[in-house]
């Protein structure tokens, strides 16, 4: 017993200095904002340099959406609705759910493996004794990057038809679903609700694995087992944060 009050405590403490780090993070951004060359350095960094996977992912995901979509609705006579089924689905959930996931394993570990490694050289100290605060020169930047960036590469996946053109290439080239229908169906059934609760998911997704990866990351030990584990924490708590995030926006959104 004395064991489980003792990690609870652990777990409590840290969720208490997240916080307050966030806090601190939130009074540097309109620091960050006044360093706009910088801002972008990072929003290449995090965003541009995870488009690829973001790419291939969506549309592969599209292709098993499509094919799994076809076996069921085909029972039912409502093969020409797999569109709207592939649509739908991206956009509502897979969309921001993915992206943050493929986001937190490529940019989240890599932010907190950049800054963990600058606690590791000293660099961050180095930063201080020169009285320059790095909340403001560093962390700020690389968490407002991941907040812009992740939305952004969720558009590309779930709103900018990648994972629906995956879907159209197995259903109405592989299949023989008409094509009108598919696209039709799309336009009629998707709505400005959905597009709109997709971005609300992906601006809290990428706010949340941004935060944790730059946490872990600047609290990391200053160790190479201490950047590397700093480096898988951040992957399997922004997960796990990702997740139980979805349950509870989904929860509202559609209650």
């Amino acid at each position: 017993m004395n064991g489980v009050w003792t990690v609870l405590s652990g777990m409590l403490q840290g969720l208490g200095r997240a916080q307050f780090f966030l806090v601190s993070i939130l009074g540097a951004i309109p620091a960050a904002l006044l360093r706009p060359r910088l801002l972008a350095q990072q929003v290449y960094a995090v965003g541009v340099m995870s488009l690829i996977i973001i790419v291939i992912s969506g549309s592969f995901v599209g292709m098993v959406l499509a094919l799994q979509g076809y076996r069921t609705l085909v029972d039912f006579g409502a093969a020409e609705s797999l569109g709207v089924f592939v649509a739908i689905v991206i956009v509502r959930e897979l969309g921001p759910v993915v992206t943050a996931l493929l986001f937190a394993g490529r940019a989240g570990s890599a932010l907190a493996a950049e800054i963990g490694l600058m606690r590791a050289t000293d660099q961050l100290s180095g930063m201080e004794m020169m009285a320059v605060d790095p909340i403001k020169r560093v962390i700020a930047p690389r968490f407002l990057a991941g907040v812009i960036a992740m939305p952004l590469l969720a558009m590309i996946f779930a709103l900018m038809a990648i994972g629906v053109a995956g879907g159209h290439a197995v259903g109405v080239d592989l299949l023989g679903v008409d094509d009108g229908a598919y696209w039709s169906q799309i336009h009629a059934k998707l709505h400005w609700d959905d597009i709109r609760d997709s971005l609300i998911k992906s601006v809290v997704f990428g706010a949340a694995v941004s935060w944790i990866a730059v946490y872990q990351g600047y609290h990391a030990a200053p160790t190479s087992e201490g950047v590397s584990r700093a480096t898988t924490s951040t992957v399997v708590v922004s997960s796990l944060a990702i997740l139980a995030l979805d349950f509870i926006l989904t929860a509202f959104m559609f209650r």
